[in-house]
């Protein structure tokens, strides 16, 4: 079977709830990581055969195809398709899976795979709770209700039973966040986003330009402090979640640009990287977190590796229970995990972290000088996508 390289990998600064990115209308946002891709990559924009964009409020500015709207929004000309989906917080990092076998199967060359999420402008659960109270049903149908009595969809029940059944002290989780925002500091204050980061000018509310580039992730805590973090009021009153080991709510967007052997030799680029295995679990969807733990068993299985085979790992960190409970069942060196700090640090704009964290980890092997990555997060539903690279 052909392969697929990754020729290029670029993400936006996180946005804070109402912060720098506010402003920016989530079709331009992944519009500038479109230009990006083709600026870095050098590649014709022509010669694009698809845009992939993972999106999991498609609804409002995010709606009728964000995908097509961001390719129309770029420099990208019109002949150039795209196509939205939604894979709960797996959506690009599902895309890049759809671009990489678009390339391996022979049918496309060039596809750019990527994000974009405004959790500002559109925000969590709008698609879902706007319907509903609008008398137009919910996503639970009858069926589903039979099958799960009484059950209510929760990732913050499911954060709640994770730390439970893997017996995760309030005290770990307080610990793993603050290492979170440790790393991040160190990585932003040492450069080590610099090449990935995609600079934004920060945008007026009537859309004008402010003359300041936003090109710092907004939600590091550069004061943060562990007794700061442990003083965070509880989520529920006899849990062990709170606010401070959770991923923040974010705007930004990421992507990829993925491509066969025949495109790296019409674009006469360098690959950063080649994708050595990729495959998707569904598990159970009301603990719901718990799905990147066997799936990186089953993924490292089919692609003939064991855990100490790779170098470094990024484990989204939706809650800390995840990470703690995936290291916990894995057995992997804890010093190779979100080494540049992850979600609960740097953010999650849902639709638009699965190739924001490959894009972090793709520059991590460089700066590191490190062969092999995986990739893994928890998705609503009870599902993980997991993605291995080979550094090149």
């Amino acid at each position: 079977m052909s392969e697929a390289y990754i020729v290029a990998a670029a993400r936006t600064a996180g946005g804070r709830r109402g912060g720098r990115l506010a402003n920016w209308h989530p079709v331009d946002l992944a519009a500038q990581v479109l230009n990006a891709l083709l600026d870095r990559s050098g590649c014709d924009p022509a010669a694009v055969d698809d845009v992939v964009l993972g999106c999991v409020s498609q609804v409002g500015e995010q709606s009728t195809n964000v995908a097509r709207n961001a390719v129309l929004a770029s420099r990208l000309p019109e002949s150039v398709p795209g196509t939205s989906l939604d894979r709960q917080c797996g959506s690009s990092q599902q895309a890049l899976h759809f671009a990489a076998q678009a390339v391996m199967s022979g049918t496309m060359d060039i596809v750019i795979a990527g994000g974009v999420e405004s959790m500002t402008r559109v925000p969590m659960f709008t698609s879902s709770a706007l319907p509903e109270k609008n008398g137009m049903g919910t996503y639970m149908s009858p069926e589903m209700q039979r099958r799960y009595q009484g059950i209510t969809f929760s990732q913050f029940t499911g954060a709640e039973m994770m730390a439970e059944k893997y017996q995760l002290a309030k005290d770990q989780l307080d610990e793993f966040a603050f290492l979170s925002h440790q790393r991040a500091i160190e990585a932003t204050r040492g450069g080590r986003f610099s090449d990935e980061i995609v600079p934004l000018e920060v945008r007026k509310a009537d859309g004008s330009g402010s003359g300041e580039m936003h090109t710092v992730d907004e939600g590091i805590r550069f004061d943060a402090s562990l007794e700061g973090i442990a003083g965070v009021k509880l989520l529920s009153e006899n849990g062990r979640i709170s606010a401070a080991t959770a991923s923040q709510i974010c705007d930004g967007a990421s992507g990829v640009m993925v491509v066969s052997e025949q495109g790296l030799r019409a674009m006469g680029a360098k690959p950063l990287a080649r994708i050595v295995h990729m495959s998707v679990l569904g598990h159970d969807p009301v603990i719901m977190l718990e799905a990147p733990l066997p799936a990186t068993e089953r993924a490292l299985k089919r692609a003939g590796m064991k855990i100490g085979d790779i170098d470094l790992f990024e484990v989204n960190e939706a809650f800390a229970p995840v990470p703690l409970a995936w290291l916990k069942t894995t057995g992997a060196d804890p010093a190779r995990l979100n080494v540049h700090g992850g979600a609960i640090a740097l953010g999650h704009p849902l639709g638009a972290s699965g190739t924001k964290l490959a894009t972090t980890l793709l520059h991590a092997l460089r700066h590191h000088n490190k062969r092999y990555g995986l990739q893994t997060m928890c998705e609503g539903g009870g599902m993980a996508n997991v993605t291995i690279f080979e550094r090149l």
